[in-house]
């Protein structure tokens, strides 16, 4: 089932998308894709509600982030091979980790605002997925086991601040609205192989990213695991895990995101993003 939180920001409510196309409040179900409804027996229990006997959500709200805000918003750099090749990089020996602000996180066809003194504002389209269960130096074989779904998101970068000032990658990947996510949460079970998986992202309906979750350098397992072993994954946490080429970065000369513009992205079975690309 693809589900999904609908409302003004802070102020969504759960949500799922019926298999025919209509909106079902879940708000007499669970309170939110919380701790408890993202756990084994939670994800059981949405599974099993009828959602013929679930209410339509009236109008046309808006859609929100597809999880909560979450305490940990972890992010993978450098981790497709032809993303290194296009930035001519050597390809890496353990996960490049590093985390997105909070403010970054924000809903699927929210404006992305570029911020103030930004130059190389650049996108990157990415699989994400979301904790179910607390994970702590967990093995790679029992890694996704503490997986309950899946969604796109949109690892936006502001190359000048990344580079510059200091060279902490933060700096460039923290700005907000620079980590959208959703349409929708799809539950593991629903996504056999997100190890391939056709990711694709459009500026203005040009397409520059269009791969495939196969040519991941370190594959999800792996992931969860290595981060795991330096710090606690709590359930609701977000890991966004990478983007394919096609990035403004590894072009000559680079296409940096312009006010005006609109980035379109999604990833088979997951749905779609859409932002209007504006100036704070």
């Amino acid at each position: 089932m693809r589900y999904l939180r609908v409302g003004q920001p802070d102020a969504e409510k759960p949500a799922l998308l019926d298999p025919e196309g209509v909106l079902r409040d879940l708000s007499d179900v669970i309170h939110d894709f919380d701790a408890e409804a993202l756990s084994p027996s939670g994800m059981r229990k949405l599974a099993s509600v009828d959602w013929r006997t679930l209410p339509k959500v009236s109008g046309s709200p808006r859609i929100g982030p597809c999880v909560p805000r979450p305490r940990n918003f972890f992010a993978i750099g450098a981790n497709f091979h032809d993303h290194i090749a296009e930035r001519g990089e050597q390809v890496p020996s353990h996960p490049f980790v590093f985390v997105k602000a909070s403010g970054a996180y924000c809903g699927p066809y929210d404006d992305t605002v570029i911020p103030h003194g930004a130059t190389q504002t650049d996108w990157e389209a990415e699989l994400a997925l979301v904790i179910g269960t607390k994970a702590s130096y967990v093995s790679e074989e029992r890694a996704l086991d503490h997986v309950a779904g899946y969604f796109v998101c949109t690892d936006y970068s502001e190359r000048a601040f990344q580079g510059n000032f200091g060279g902490t990658m933060m700096k460039g990947k923290g700005a907000d609205s620079f980590g959208p996510i959703g349409p929708w949460l799809v539950s593991k079970d629903e996504v056999p192989d997100p190890r391939n998986l056709n990711i694709w992202l459009e500026v203005d309906g040009v397409r520059y990213q269009d791969g495939n979750t196969r040519d991941m350098i370190f594959s999800l397992d792996t992931l969860i695991s290595h981060v795991s072993r330096f710090m606690t994954l709590f359930p609701g946490d977000i890991l966004t895990t990478g983007t394919p080429a096609g990035v403004a970065a590894g072009m000559k000369p680079p296409k940096w995101l312009k006010p005006g513009q609109k980035v379109r992205l999604g990833i088979e079975g997951l749905g779609e993003q859409l932002h209007n690309v504006v100036r704070a």
